[in-house]
């Protein structure tokens, strides 16, 4: 499915620290931006017409996959590098991607996709698809830069960079969605909500390294769905919701916060209070802020049926209706049924769990948290090892021996 190698340079994006010559209020890390981004791609792509989802997921991916290899660069030296000698870069970035074993990854299809992005060699043309992830880098760089601002006033070259940062607006108002986000209109508040995520700490009650967010999170559980699906070999449309559903699937702890589980289940009847207030903040304040014609689909994405939250259940959406999948996905591997493996995605949230602690671990940081943590998943996973002929044991033990984690 994926390789330690690679989940690793993932997880390097927690360790890259953003806008690091200002003073900042909080550290803003490179793999919480790219989450952003993701997130505020999705609501732009799905305002304009005749958008290729899986275009937007896998460019973003190779985006943010090249992005981690060129760590410590400004956005402006970046840019300016990539104009330049924007070849050179590319082949530097393909060769240590090499690295990783990408070419195992779908027989070499992937790797050969990502060559061609980087290298602009695509079949169709996917231009409006390019700028609308230009336009998400762009929103989730500004929602940074206002964080950045409020510390930065006596800086005298922090009016310069705010006229630059507005000035480059102008670039995307051909995209509908990039004018409502400017405007401040309904869908601006979800973005802004979802940004707040990066707020969170994950394991929040314990020391750990890298520390990552809620944000950074949910797009670590939604390319680990990406990867489970190219295993599985999903159609398009189960690919897209897959790879959504993961990244939204911690949003209503926007409004919530993260419960732990010791909390959530620890006391009798206290998770089902939880769940139903969860869902009437849901209904209150972000649906209301959906376009119209993106509720149904989105409640879907989010694992709301009949008034209830299950985002882990597997589930169709055909005709605008959603139902429980109770038999083999494989059976509604088609874009018609628009399927989500809600079960896979659960075991990568859990394997992202894993993945977590053995990091810290790995650096020496051992709290009984994060301790208990890993065994526990590591235990889950050696009882069921397989989920639809993809082994998840296999990979905790890869990522156990390459932890060194006794």
């Amino acid at each position: 499915m994926i390789n330690v190698k690679l989940i690793e340079h993932i997880f390097k994006a927690a360790s890259i620290s953003r806008w690091n010559d200002y003073p900042r209020m909080l550290n803003l890390v490179e793999l919480d931006k790219q989450a952003h981004k993701f997130i505020i791609a999705y609501f732009i792509a799905k305002m304009e017409k005749d958008v290729n989802m899986r275009f937007i997921i896998e460019g973003g991916i190779f985006e943010f996959l090249s992005r981690v290899n060129i760590t410590d660069l400004r956005p402006d030296v970046y840019h300016q590098i990539m104009i330049q000698k924007k070849e050179q870069i590319n082949q530097l970035v393909l060769t240590k991607m090499q690295e990783m074993a990408l070419e195992n990854i779908e027989d070499g299809a992937f790797l050969k996709r990502f060559e061609n992005y980087l290298h602009e060699k695509d079949k169709q043309d996917f231009s409006k698809e390019r700028l609308i992830l230009k336009a998400a880098s762009y929103f989730s760089t500004r929602w940074e830069f206002n964080i950045i601002y409020q510390t930065s006033s006596f800086l005298n070259d922090i009016d310069e960079i705010k006229a630059k940062v507005e000035e480059e607006l102008e670039d995307y108002y051909e995209l509908i969605g990039a004018r409502k986000i400017a405007l401040n209109q309904k869908i601006a508040k979800i973005i802004d909500l979802s940004g707040r995520l990066r707020f969170q700490k994950r394991w929040a009650q314990t020391p750990r390294i890298p520390e990552t967010t809620v944000l950074g999170h949910m797009l670590v559980v939604a390319m680990l769905g990406y990867f489970y699906s190219l295993k599985v070999k999903a159609c398009d449309k189960r690919l897209e919701n897959n790879f959504y559903c993961a990244l939204f699937h911690d949003l209503p702890e926007s409004l919530t916060r993260d419960i732990i589980s010791p909390v959530k289940y620890g006391v009798e009847g206290l998770d089902e209070i939880i769940s139903e207030y969860e869902m009437k903040l849901i209904n209150d304040r972000i649906l209301p802020f959906i376009p119209h014609d993106l509720k149904k689909e989105f409640s879907y994405i989010l694992g709301i049926r009949d008034n209830k939250k299950n985002e882990f259940e597997n589930r169709t959406f055909k005709d605008n209706i959603a139902a429980v999948c109770s038999g083999e996905l494989s059976d509604f591997n088609s874009d018609e049924y628009g399927a989500i493996d809600g079960k896979a995605l659960k075991c990568c949230d859990r394997l992202a769990a894993l993945i977590e602690a053995g990091l810290s671990i790995s650096y020496g940081i051992k709290s009984k948290e994060l301790l208990s943590g890993f065994e526990s998943s590591y235990k889950h996973f050696e009882t069921n090892k397989t989920l639809n002929a993809v082994n998840f044991f296999e990979l905790c033990k890869n990522l156990r021996e390459y932890f060194d984690i006794k």
